[in-house]
This record gives C-alpha cells, sequence and structure tokens, in this order.
C-alpha cells in the first residue's frame, strides 16, 4: 500500500508540474500578446483565446493522461499502451466504466489519478477563468482610455457600477 502511495503522490506531482510549467508558459505567452488582445475589435480576439484556452485544456488533460498511461505501461500493469492509456484517461476524467482494471495490489493507483484528474481540471479551470477575465478587463480598459463615452455602457454591462472617473458625467 505505502509503495502505491508512494508512486501515486510521484505522478501526481509530475502532473501538477507540467500543469504548473504550461500555466507559467501561457502566462508568459499573455505577456508578449497582451497589447494586441487590447486592440479593438475585442470580440473576435476574445473568440481566438477562448479557443486558444480550449485546445490548451486539452492538451493539458491530455499530457496528465499520458503521464499515468506510461507509468501504468512501463509498471507493466497491462499489456499494450492502448488499455494503459484508456484506463488512464477513465480514471482522470472519472468516468469509471470498470471494464479494464489494475490488478488487485495496484488498484489505489486507479483512484489517485481520478484524484489528479479532479485536481488538474479544478486548477485548470480557475487558471482558464482567470485568464480569460484578465483579457476582458484588459479589453474594457483599453476601451475606456480609447472611447471615453464607452465608460458608461461598460458600466451598464457590469452591473451597473460606473468608473470614479466617469461618475460625474452621469
Amino acid at each position: 500500500m505505502f509503495i502505491q502511495i508512494l508512486v501515486g503522490s510521484c505522478l501526481m506531482l509530475l502532473s501538477i508540474l507540467v500543469a504548473g510549467i504550461s500555466f507559467w508558459l501561457m502566462e508568459v505567452m499573455l505577456r508578449r500578446v497582451g497589447p494586441w488582445f487590447m486592440r479593438e475589435p475585442h470580440q473576435p480576439k476574445l473568440m481566438f483565446a477562448l479557443a486558444l484556452a480550449a485546445i490548451w485544456s486539452l492538451w493539458l488533460v491530455t499530457a496528465g493522461v499520458w503521464i499515468w498511461g506510461i507509468a501504468f505501461r512501463l509498471m507493466g500493469l497491462f499489456p499494450d499502451m492502448e488499455q494503459a492509456v484508456y484506463f488512464a484517461l477513465v480514471s482522470f476524467t472519472t468516468l469509471g466504466y470498470g471494464d479494464v482494471l489494475l490488478p488487485k495490489q495496484w488498484q489505489l493507483l486507479g483512484g489517485m489519478a481520478a484524484a489528479n484528474g479532479m485536481l488538474n481540471f479544478g486548477l485548470l479551470i480557475a487558471v482558464l477563468v482567470d485568464a480569460l477575465r484578465h483579457v476582458r478587463i484588459g479589453q474594457i480598459e483599453a476601451r475606456q482610455r480609447q472611447h471615453p463615452r464607452a465608460a458608461r455602457v461598460d458600466a451598464l454591462t457590469s452591473g451597473g457600477r460606473p468608473d470614479k472617473s466617469d461618475a460625474g458625467s452621469l
């Protein structure tokens, strides 16, 4: 049991390390393309950012699944790579079909893969929402600098909270 926990913990840490490096690279990329995102037109660029975020999300999940699948295969727990990756994907996404199982002495790893998947999905959603929010806020601020009257429209779309600098003109 302790060996399973050690192996599972190492795989979780590796998966989280890959996600952390990926988050860092995404932040570097956003800093470089940030000025482009802030120029008008905003909506097509926001949709582009959303599409890139979706592709990045799929890559991150795929990387986590492959980390677990390769480990399962290297440990000889499955006869071929396809079954190892399939089991990793089913565990990572917590689907749990039960048609492919780990050997009894390694079953604890299935639960750890599922926990890793839930953790990665939670981190992924948090980072994506924050990144898209950051882009959108930057776009709104850039628009307000270019078009001072746009502050009133933005105040209406952001819950009716006008910008302090625009409060006197309302």
